[in-house]
C-alpha cells in the first residue's frame, strides 16, 4: 500500500482506538495487527507527532506485570481531528468505491474499451 495512504489511515484508526478508551503503546500495535499489517515502528513515531500535535497526552500507570506502562488519551483537540477525519475519510473511500463499482462490469471483470 502507499506509505502516504496507510500512514493517513493509521492516525486515523489509532485516533479512533483512543476515542474509545485509553491505550498503552503495545496495546495500541496489538489491535491494530489485528486487522492491519503494521510494526511497532510504524506506530511509535505516529503517536510522538500525534502528542506534539497535541492531539493526545500521556500519563503512567502502575502495571503488576513490570514497570508502569505509559498510557495514551486522546485530547478534545484530538476528538475534534478525529471527528473531521472520519469525515474525509467517508467522503473520500465512498467516492472511490463508487468509481471502482462504476468501472467493473455486471460479470465483476473490468470494462475494456468504455470512454471515461
Amino acid at each position: 500500500m502507499n506509505i502516504q495512504m496507510k500512514k493517513g489511515a493509521l492516525e486515523l484508526c489509532v485516533l479512533a482506538l483512543l476515542s474509545r478508551r485509553d491505550c498503552y503503546g503495545f496495546e495500541l500495535v496489538s489491535a491494530l495487527a489485528e486487522t492491519v499489517d503494521i510494526s511497532e515502528g510504524t506506530i511509535y513515531p505516529l503517536l510522538k507527532r500525534l502528542k506534539e500535535d497535541e492531539l493526545l497526552t500521556t500519563y503512567l500507570r502502575e502495571s503488576t506485570e513490570g514497570p508502569p506502562r505509559k498510557y495514551y488519551h486522546i485530547t478534545e483537540r484530538g476528538l475534534a481531528a478525529y471527528q473531521v477525519m472520519r469525515e474525509e475519510w467517508t467522503e473520500f473511500t465512498t467516492g472511490v468505491e463508487q468509481i471502482l463499482a462504476e468501472a467493473l462490469g455486471d460479470d465483476g471483470e473490468t470494462k475494456k474499451g468504455d470512454e471515461p
